[in-house]
């Protein structure tokens, strides 16, 4: 029994939770709510299982390959509906079907993007593990922000959810992430003075995620200081979103650098 087969289960039971997103009204009092509670509990443990036997199995946290890392961002993904009892629908089924395709993803890619190999010597040190989850639960983050604002800019999905609460739940989502994200950038700098002697090499890598944090950053200026709301935020929204993707995927499969999984 390999980690492929806990995967396979944790997918299959988020496509069936999607659904139940789609076709039931999933609020606390009603009767398939605790139902939902509890696939969704189960799909964690499954996902979890898979992660760990996959450390197991590579002999080192599984945070260093494209594979791994798709299913740490599903992970994560995945823990926000359990969290967050109050999530609106909408928002739930987002990230239930980002949790989904990040585990169908990692199932379908190359070999070459999926072999446990042994740690190189960089990444043998203790700030693996702070620089890759601090990152990704910033992602995380942001993809809720991402959701939001999408709703904002598009009415026919957005149902009964007002202006103002999708609104505060960008605004929040990305106060959630901004710090995570720099704690991230951080712990990275000071890991690669470790690794290779410089904190800061403007590899694409460090080029993309500095444009994300600076997206983020004017959102948070324009948000607080300005009183920037309405479309022009919900779009700074979308387009930090965009460049989470190209840092995390774009840079990594196209760009040539330190970061590269394709190299």
């Amino acid at each position: 029994m390999d980690s492929q087969f806990f995967l396979v289960i944790a997918l299959v039971i988020f496509s069936g939770l999607f659904l139940a997103a789609v076709f039931f009204r999933l609020e606390p009092g009603r009767r398939v709510y605790p139902w939902f509670r509890s696939g969704l509990f189960l799909a964690v443990i499954f996902l979890s299982l898979g992660i760990g036997l996959r450390s197991y199995e590579a002999k080192h946290l599984p945070l260093t390959n494209l594979y791994e890392s798709l299913l740490i961002f599903a992970w994560f993904l995945s823990l926000i509906p359990l969290v967050l009892k109050k999530l609106p629908v909408s928002l739930l089924r987002f990230a239930l079907l980002l949790a989904g395709a990040g585990i169908l993803s990692a199932s379908l890619l190359p070999h070459r993007f999926t072999e446990a190999a042994p740690l190189l010597p960089a990444l043998k040190s203790h700030w693996l593990a702070f620089h890759v989850l601090t990152c990704f639960s910033a992602y995380s983050a942001f993809a809720v922000a991402f959701g939001s604002a999408l709703l904002y800019l598009v009415p026919a999905f957005r149902g009964s959810l007002s202006l103002e609460t999708l609104e505060n739940i960008t605004t929040t989502s990305i106060s959630l992430g901004f710090p995570l994200l720099t704690i991230g950038i951080v712990t990275g700098a000071v890991w690669a003075n470790q690794a290779w002697g410089t904190y800061w090499s403007w590899d694409p890598k460090e080029t993309w995620s500095l444009i994300t944090w600076l997206i983020y950053a004017v959102f948070l200026h324009a948000r607080f200081a300005k009183g920037f709301r309405g479309r022009r935020a919900a779009l700074i929204a979308v387009f930090g979103f965009i460049s989470v993707l190209f840092t995390y995927l774009g840079v990594n499969l196209i760009l040539s650098g330190l970061h590269s999984y394709a190299s």
